[in-house]
């Protein structure tokens, strides 16, 4: 099997794309939306029933999984328990995650390959063994190594990596899941997902000025929040969609994520077939070229939106303003004219002083990107001016970095105190050694990042991030405060006299040398790894072979602890921390020490602490709480409020809990990703069908849930409070499963199911 997408793998996805959409439409004849295309190409079974937007969960069949370096060590501990000798689909293992961000590039890649040199060995050794490439440190991070080499127009690829949507900007549909659903496709089985609904972006004009394709996004993030895309796909459209490169592109369907959307797309344009080009991928423009019905919605989509979508924004480019989001929430937003106000006002609390300027990740770190930002900064060289914080420079890849050395762009930013860091996820998930503040001490930073959660860069959950383009972010730099504006705030030269920046303008979308193509990072791997041993050594601290967990008993849960109700926002960051834990993640019990570390207790205002209701000690690790319900065979159940699991598609937050004696989760809503997680892993995702009856729970409280034997898709179950009191009350809670998700928790999880068949 071919791990590179070929003309001739190209070629066979779209004959059976075309072939599946033909017997699709015999029996849906009505226009298809791009999204309704990409779909429905790749059905398990194109004869069965016209799956409805938002109730209908169907079977597909993927193009490639993409796995990274931390939620790849689960992945590939799951996949070895299938029994299967080889991946099913073309697979690749990408080495980003692990990278921490301390000095500089170099000294950073060598440190980290010594302390990671373990897990590495592990990583290479699977995909060696089971059939996937696999991608070295230093190589680049996940979502722009798949833009470069694998993705295409019109592919279905599913990453362990909630911003896998980055393929977006190449017209592939791509979707971030758990390590469960990467599992079973990798082992041959369809992935199971509920059909979207379909939100239409339609994008009018052009971009000038300062305003950049991050505020594509920034903007439609303020508009719909973080949970307004949940369960939907956004659907880019109209002339400004045509108008961005396809790394812009990519910019804007990476953080579609920020709003909870399953993946983001956009119609094959000519700038798509010139990135194709630029990336040695020349020979798939002509196969897309003559398959682009395909690859755009039917014409009636966008000459009638608001008869094929469920709903439709618009959003103007030519007056679109630069926008910030932030801190703390990714929907958060402003155009860039009110931040200074907000700054001013003391019930904001905001800190005007910049800590440190970011720019790069896998959101923002194309060639256009990196230009910009360099343009920006040779106007503040011709002043004289450096950057007047620390400036940090994080490459998208390998690719991308050797090519914008080459081009002068990088020595443009270090010539204003900017240092470059590897080509890695860094500071953006949390692997950042850089200065920090003291414990509680509030510091803002700037990045062109693509999340802000409390405590996800730094650690600590008093630094606020704001979020801007790579471009305004190296202007915010140059000034050292959050209220500057650089459309009409002046900086001060070395000479004394005061001077405005001037917008970038228009860069290249793809240099025009083409790329500095290099590929010595990746292992392709042998054509038969029957006789590669991948071993795991049963002392370690960072790897722990899994086994199946225990299937359910049959009987109702009787009187089960409340662990902790928590209140607001609970991302998998929150209940999973990355930072120093990323180190563990393939350690099942030793990861699960920072469970719901970072939740924050709605009976306390306490984060990650909580009473142990067996011994009523307050102030306790919740991690160790559940720890000892385990130990006396208490299972627990989590409260949860809205959209909670929003954010990364880390099955940590699904793994510890169920290690730790979890059955449980009750939330007033989920957050997609996160509510398949639990399911796999064999635990019950449930709602409150009243979400007032949160309000009910209280700390003391002993929970029951009835009727499980008949649980049943469509049919609510039972819930019985009893208060410390004695008093009691009735709860209905609902749920999403189907017939095969119940099999999952009968089970004790999906991956029990498949193996044992």
């Amino acid at each position: 099997m071919t791990i590179e997408s070929t003309p001739e793998l190209v070629t066979a996805v779209y004959a059976r794309m075309a072939r599946t959409l033909a017997r699709v439409r015999q029996h849906r004849p009505r226009p298809l939306t791009l999204t309704e295309k990409l779909l429905l190409s790749h059905l398990d079974d194109p004869g069965g029933a016209v799956p409805v937007r938002g109730q209908s969960y169907v079977l597909l069949r993927p193009d490639r999984v993409i796995l990274q370096d931390v939620l790849g060590q689960t992945a590939m501990l799951q996949f070895m328990q299938t029994g299967r000798p080889r991946t099913a689909v073309p697979t690749t293992i990408h080495c980003d995650h692990l990278v921490e961000a301390r000095a500089a590039a170099a000294a950073d890649l060598e440190t980290s390959r010594a302390e990671n040199r373990e897990v590495y060995d592990f990583l290479r050794s699977a995909a060696a063994r089971y059939g996937a490439g696999f991608w070295g440190p230093g190589a680049g991070i996940i979502h722009q190594v798949t833009l470069e080499n694998y993705a295409f127009p019109g592919a279905l690829v599913i990453g362990t990596d909630s911003h896998t949507p980055n393929a977006g900007g190449l017209g592939a549909c791509a979707v971030g899941v758990g390590g469960a659903d990467a599992v079973e496709v990798m082992a041959g089985l369809p992935w199971e997902v509920l059909f979207p609904r379909v939100i239409g972006v339609r994008l009018r004009g052009a971009l000038h000025g300062w305003t950049a394709p991050k505020d594509v996004i920034l903007r439609l993030a303020g508009l719909l929040t973080v949970a307004g895309g949940t369960n939907a796909v956004l659907e880019y459209f109209g002339p400004g969609a045509r108008s961005l490169s396809a790394t812009g592109k990519a910019t804007i369907a990476n953080m579609g994520a920020e709003l909870g959307a399953t993946t983001s797309v956009f119609p094959y344009d000519p700038a798509m077939a010139r990135y194709l080009a630029a990336t040695g991928r020349s020979a798939l423009v002509g196969l897309a070229d003559a398959h682009g019905d395909l690859l755009v919605a039917d014409a009636e989509v966008e000459a009638h939106p608001e008869r094929a979508f469920d709903r439709v924004v618009e959003i103007d480019l030519d007056t679109l303003p630069p926008h910030l989001v932030g801190p703390h929430s990714p929907d958060r937003a402003r155009a860039i004219d009110r931040l200074a106000a907000e700054v001013g006002d003391p019930r904001q609390a905001f800190v005007d002083a910049i800590s440190t300027a970011l720019i790069g990740s896998c959101t923002n770190s194309s060639y256009e990107d990196m230009s910009r930002a360099a343009a920006v900064a040779e106007q503040a060289r011709a002043h004289g001016l450096g950057a007047a914080v620390p400036l940090l420079v994080t490459p998208g890849s390998e690719q991308v970095r050797a090519t914008v050395e080459r081009d002068g762009q990088m020595a443009a930013l270090q010539a204003i105190g900017a240092t470059v860091l590897a080509s890695a996820c860094g500071p953006c998930i949390g692997q950042w050694k850089g200065t920090r503040p003291g414990a509680g001490e509030p510091r803002t930073i700037v990045t062109s990042y693509n999340r802000n959660f409390p405590m996800r860069n730094d650690g600590q959950a008093a630094t606020m991030n704001f979020i801007g383009s790579p471009e305004i972010v190296t202007a915010l730099a140059l000034a050292g405060r959050l209220s500057f504006n650089p459309l009409t705030d002046p900086l001060t030269g070395a000479d004394g006299r005061p001077f405005r920046l001037e917008p970038p303008g228009a860069a290249p979308d793809v240099p025009p040398r083409g790329f500095a193509l290099d590929r010595r990072a990746y292992v392709a791997p042998p054509e038969d790894g029957a006789d590669v041993e991948v071993v795991i050594d049963p002392r370690s601290e960072r790897l722990q072979r899994m086994a199946p967990w225990p299937p359910w008993d049959g009987r109702d849960l009787v009187d089960l602890p409340v662990l902790v109700k928590t209140r607001g926002k609970t991302t998998t960051d929150h209940i999973s921390p990355a930072g120093p834990w990323l180190r563990f993640r393939g350690h099942l019990e030793r990861f699960s020490d920072n469970m719901f570390m970072g939740a924050v207790n709605a009976f306390t205002g306490e984060r990650g602490r909580g009473r142990n209701v067996l011994t009523g000690e307050d102030g306790h690790a919740l991690a160790d709480i559940a720890r000892h319900y385990r130990a006396r065979g208490l299972r627990w159940v989590v409260v949860g409020d809205h959209n909670y699991g929003e954010g990364s598609s880390r099955e940590h937050a699904a793994l510890s809990p169920r290690l730790l004696g979890g059955i449980a989760v009750i939330a007033r809503s989920f957050a997609r990703i996160h509510e398949s997680n639990l399911k796999k892993q064999g635990l019950l995702a449930l709602t409150f069908r009243d979400p007032a009856d949160y309000e009910q729970i209280r700390e003391d409280d002993r929970l029951s849930l009835v009727g499980l034997a008949d649980l049943t898709p469509g049919v609510d179950l039972g819930g019985i409070l009893r208060h410390a009191d004695g008093t009691t009350a009735r709860l209905r809670l609902g749920h999403s499963y189907t017939a095969a998700q119940v099999a999952w928790f009968m089970r004790g999880s999906a991956l029990n199911l498949f193996t044992t068949t």
